[in-house]
């Protein structure tokens, strides 16, 4: 099921910005507020999310039937809404996207039970940190997870959640996972931020 976005037009602040994001031309301008004017153009990513700076642009909540340990859309974390429901006391999975890939049973031992979030420091070109360290500040997280792949870029993203626990001044030490470049658990630690 694809999922939909709804805009709240009483949080609208008419910036247009959620509109000149939209590449695929679902969202537009009328009478001054964002409005989804071609529902079937919307891909169901989440590119207008992050630059809704009123809130005002959230998901129709969808059941994803195909992976069962997938519990909330988007996973990207420059796409996931800060304020979202599903970070309220929950355990947060943040991972290098190619540790799905390289680790055969990624969903079950890693996702399960968990609000996912998916980047990459180093294709992204995006300072984590600070999209991170408001999701900690706004929610009350209860652990966090890093899981990262054995070469060097993946560093970043290690580096991005220590960095926003430090700034929230959340009292959590994340359990860091490195997978091997041939999909084995190499190292499992849980430092001190």
């Amino acid at each position: 099921m694809k999922n939909k976005i709804v805009i709240n037009i009483e949080k609208c602040k008419g910036c247009g910005l959620c509109a000149q994001t939209c590449h695929e031309g679902a969202i537009g301008m009328v009478d001054g507020k964002a409005k989804l004017i071609r529902e079937d153009y919307c891909d169901g990513l989440g590119n207008c999310l992050p630059v809704c700076t009123a809130g005002a642009i959230s998901f129709l909540e969808s059941h994803l039937s195909a992976n069962p340990e997938l519990k909330q859309w988007p996973l990207q974390i420059k796409l996931v809404p800060v304020n979202a429901p599903y970070f309220q006391k929950a355990q947060i999975l943040i991972a290098a996207d190619c540790a799905a890939y390289s680790y055969a049973a990624f969903h079950k031992n890693f996702m399960a039970g968990k609000i996912t979030l998916i980047g990459c420091s180093k294709l992204d070109n995006v300072d984590y940190s600070v999209k991170l360290t408001d999701i900690f500040n706004q929610n009350s997280i209860e652990s966090v997870t890093v899981v990262r792949m054995e070469v060097p870029c993946c560093g970043g993203i290690e580096h991005a959640v220590k960095t926003a626990l430090k700034n929230s001044g959340k009292m959590i030490d994340p359990l860091i996972v490195t997978i091997s470049i041939k999909g084995a658990i190499i190292k499992e630690l849980i430092p001190s931020c």
